[in-house]
């Protein structure tokens, strides 16, 4: 990177950074209570499947939400959009962290999702609109934000978990209160452009063919990511700093290939030609983790791994989406996160059910099998994904998929 373009990235007004660090602290929470899982099943005696309902609630309502996030900060403005999701996720983060039932937690994990919709499904477009060097800058400074938190989380869930199961959720409150101020003072509202979006746009958007395959297959894609993710604590049988340091590393991987590899790829196949390639070798290394799960060493390797194939297809799968269709991005990005985040959602507790019915090789099989069939829905519509291939986005475009995509 030239000298030049490190400057355009990194010298940026201090608004930028207010909003990029509270990007920083809302990708954190996706990973975060990962680590904490066995604690949480053992302090609050709760069966697996009630604690990965904290990944579904999350998830589920973080899906139904990106369905309106267009239409209410098209009325009510991005700063406002912004405080109103940071200040969802401080209260409900407080509110799990004081809960003593773990159905409790599963209801304010909702509207912890809730918050987290508003936040994500307008930080890029803030962070493009104030950044100083363009909106190439703005991109590279998001996607540090959104590596940064996505391999941080599950560490600082561990380090906390170690003192406390309700350590990781009070460690959100204290950053997320610091994100809030940081964006009431420093962020400008007052003059932004508003053109209010109908509420009916991501549901039209569903009808587009293309926009709509990408969503099944990403609705089966996900299940495989949730499997890896929410449910590998259990088999790994490590403590709260093992399992951070594991999905720590999961996340680094994810954040090098999806920001360096996916597009060296990308610019030598086609995007449905590196998914092709992609989800059969993410197969493959799910069937590798059932087959060696009772070895935990090789099982961090396959989750890491896992990490490296997830990253290309985060970055391939969102950037398809802005191509698919001619409707504002924003409104075909969330129209299809709500999609894919069904799949997140239900994954979890399926996961656990069939770990207790069948084995703990038998969630890995059902993901390996989830993300053949997303795999076989890329294959036998391909013609419908033409378009994907035509042609480069720029930059904006790409930072606006990547940022509702990668969400997940």
């Amino acid at each position: 990177m030239s000298g030049g373009k490190t400057a355009s990235v990194w010298r940026q007004p201090a608004q930028v950074w207010a909003v990029a660090f509270a990007s920083v602290v809302a990708f954190m929470g996706i990973g975060l209570v990962d680590p904490i899982l066995p604690a949480i099943s053992e302090s609050l005696d709760a069966t697996p499947v009630q604690t990965e309902l904290l990944f579904t609630s999350y998830l589920f309502v973080t899906g139904l939400a990106m369905l309106i996030t267009s239409w209410i900060s098209s009325r009510i403005g991005a700063k406002s959009t912004l405080l109103v999701g940071l200040a969802l996720i401080v209260v409900f983060a407080l509110l799990c962290a004081l809960s003593g039932d773990v159905n409790t937690i599963i209801g304010f994990r909702a509207g912890w999702g809730l918050g987290n919709a508003l936040f994500i499904s307008t930080a890029l477009a803030t962070i493009v609109g104030a950044a100083s060097g363009g909106s190439g800058a703005a991109i590279v400074l998001y996607e540090a934000a959104l590596g940064l938190g996505i391999a941080i989380g599950p560490l600082l869930g561990g380090l906390l978990g170690e003192v406390s199961w309700r350590g990781p959720f009070f460690g959100v409150v204290a950053l997320m209160s610091i994100a809030f101020v940081a964006v009431a003072v420093l962020l400008r509202g007052p003059g932004e452009k508003r053109t209010p979006v109908p509420l009916s746009a991501p549901f039209r958007a569903l009808g587009r063919p293309a926009l709509a395959v990408l969503a099944v297959a990403a609705l089966f894609y996900n299940i495989g990511f949730f499997v890896l993710l929410a449910f590998s604590p259990y088999p790994l049988g490590f403590g709260a700093m093992g399992i951070g340091f594991t999905f720590f590393g999961w996340g680094v991987a994810l954040a090098l290939t999806s920001v360096w590899v996916a597009p060296a790829l990308l610019r030598r196949w086609s995007r449905t030609a590196v998914m092709l390639w992609t989800l059969p070798l993410l197969a493959v290394d799910l069937i590798a983790a059932a087959l060696f799960v009772s070895s935990a060493a090789s099982l961090v390797v396959c989750i890491i791994v896992g990490g490296l194939l997830l990253g290309i297809m985060n970055t391939v799968l969102t950037e398809s989406v802005m191509e698919a269709t001619d409707l504002p991005r924003s409104v075909a990005s969330s129209a299809y996160s709500a999609v894919r985040f069904l799949g997140g959602a239900a994954a979890p507790p399926i996961a656990a059910w069939l770990w207790h019915a069948y084995g703990a090789p038998v969630p890995y099989f059902f993901a390996a099998a989830s993300i053949l069939i997303a795999t076989a829905v890329i294959a036998i519509f391909h013609r419908v994904l033409s378009g994907i291939d035509a042609h480069e986005a720029d930059a904006a475009e790409e930072g606006a998929a990547i940022l509702i995509g990668d969400a997940a």
